[in-house]
């Protein structure tokens, strides 16, 4: 049973307009592993966008919450990321945390995210760290989301439904509230990896996808196995219509729209 706290927090990064407890998150904490990228340059653009186009929740790092957030009153929650790596490093799969859950209480956060690669060498050190986190997030009443992946030497398929529902697995048996994961690429795979996880599940969006009709297979297919809704970056703030496709992910999430609907979606004005 969840804490009055994290209960309260959670309707802040979750659908408020249906109620359906769905999310649409939208990470734009990628500046901190390959840099100001196409889409991100100018953060506080990109979160006004999304929030235009029906987000329920941005992903920031604390840095960013001030002066591209905005604070309070904007419509749309805020969850901030408090792991990271770079790619210019030689230990890019090992997380570290960067702040912790007080500071992000005192940013006015909704909830925290922590990024563990499960598999990879160092991946006794991103445990013991997700564990002082969620330990941390119950004391304090704070949502907890896991960006769980499945990365290391073992790993021959990152995109397996053994190795990704084992991710998501472990993230919530540590004590996350959400888990976001990879997709397995269908609907009765990824159903394995929502039936074995006891908290809600998120797909990530991954690399940039070659057609706005795969992204949209992707998330229907999501959905219909019981994913409770998404946490996609670059395949929308790297789109050439910002509002229009997080507008269409929201559709399918918090309305259950099909590929058709969503298609349509991207053409009206806005």
């Amino acid at each position: 049973m969840l804490s009055i706290g994290k209960q309260v927090r959670l309707t802040r990064i979750a659908d408020k307009i249906f109620y359906t407890k769905r999310f649409v998150l939208i990470p734009i904490d990628h500046g901190v592993t390959v840099g100001p990228i196409t889409g991100i340059v100018n953060a506080k653009q990109t979160i006004d966008l999304v929030a235009k186009g029906g987000a329920t929740a941005v992903v920031l790092h604390k840095g960013l919450v001030a002066p591209e957030y905005g604070g309070s009153g904007r419509n749309i929650g805020l969850v901030v990321h408090i792991s990271a790596s770079t790619a210019l490093g030689t230990t890019t799969h090992k997380k570290v945390l960067v702040s912790s859950v007080e500071e992000v209480i005192k940013l006015g956060g909704d909830a925290v995210s922590v990024h563990v690669n499960i598999g990879a060498e160092t991946e006794s050190e991103m445990l013991f760290d997700l564990g002082t986190v969620s330990e941390s997030c119950n004391n304090w009443g704070m949502p907890l989301l896991a960006m769980a992946y499945p990365r290391g030497p073992k790993v021959k398929d990152e995109y397996g439904v053994d190795v990704v529902k084992h991710a998501a697995r472990v993230a919530a048996e540590l004590g996350a509230d959400i888990v976001k994961t990879n997709y397995t690429g269908d609907e009765e795979s990824f159903k394995e990896v929502v039936r074995s996880c006891p908290v809600p599940v998120l797909i990530a969006g991954g690399p940039k996808i070659d057609s706005d009709k795969a992204l949209f297979t992707m998330i229907r297919g999501a959905m219909d196995a019981g994913a409770s809704g998404v946490s996609i970056g670059r395949n929308v703030f790297q789109h050439k219509d910002v509002v229009a496709i997080t507008r269409a992910i929201s559709k399918i999430v918090l309305n259950d729209a099909s590929v058709d609907d969503a298609l349509s979606e991207l053409k009206k004005k806005h």
